[in-house]
């Protein structure tokens, strides 16, 4: 099936600039979600942590480059993978991407994070990073996009997150996502370990326990 997603002429995503070649369309993409993330992390964005609210933070990061910022996948996806081999993760179909990702938000809401040990924290957002993840809800942009959200809530729980340290180790910080979702019809070979490190020292650096 094709992707609509793509132009028509060339394996690159349609997008509001009119680049066609998919290297300038990265550093174009790069350098303008940068500056958006930055005002995000450096301002209030008021809402309810909840889907609509994961949507917005979408549209403000890639809402320069994409129509469709904002709006979840209506494609499925597969993304090759170096870490497993070049396998993809089973990301979730577009049906279901506003339920599973809905349950997933409001198992956050209620959460007492004064009460949780630091180790419990860490594996409060890391898990829960993880499987938001894995639904893949956006056609491009999920990492960044994700990662932002939940800096924002972890500052807004009393939590606060050091976001410089995944900036600076973003190459890391995604092969950890991938490690914490491998699971496959085969077997389920998740290592969270990897994720639940980096934000435990991002929490550490950020002012936690």
């Amino acid at each position: 099936m094709k992707d609509p997603y793509l132009y028509d002429d060339c394996m690159v995503l349609r997008n509001r600039l009119g680049i066609k070649d998919a290297d300038l369309l990265d550093k174009a993409e790069v350098d303008l979600s940068c500056n958006a993330i930055h005002d995000l992390l450096t301002s209030s964005m008021q809402g309810e942590y909840d889907f609509d609210h994961l949507c917005e933070f979408h549209e403000r990061i890639f809402g320069e480059v994409y129509d469709w910022a904002g709006k979840p996948r209506t494609v499925p996806m597969e993304k090759q993978e170096a870490v497993l081999g070049y396998m993809s993760i089973k990301y979730t179909h577009p049906k279901d991407i506003r339920s599973e990702s809905t349950e997933i938000l409001n198992n956050l809401r209620g959460v007492e994070w004064d009460r949780l040990s630091l180790d419990d924290q860490a594996t409060m957002l890391s898990d829960s990073m993880a499987q938001l993840w894995k639904v893949h809800p956006y056609r491009e942009g999920n990492t960044r996009t994700i990662v932002t959200f939940f800096c924002h809530l972890a500052w807004n729980r009393g939590v606060p997150l050091d976001s410089e340290l995944f900036e600076k180790n973003a190459a890391y910080l995604r092969s950890a996502l991938v490690a914490a979702t491998a699971v496959f019809s085969d077997g389920d070979f998740r290592k969270p370990e990897y994720l639940r490190a980096i934000v435990k020292d991002s929490l550490i650096r950020g002012g936690g326990l």
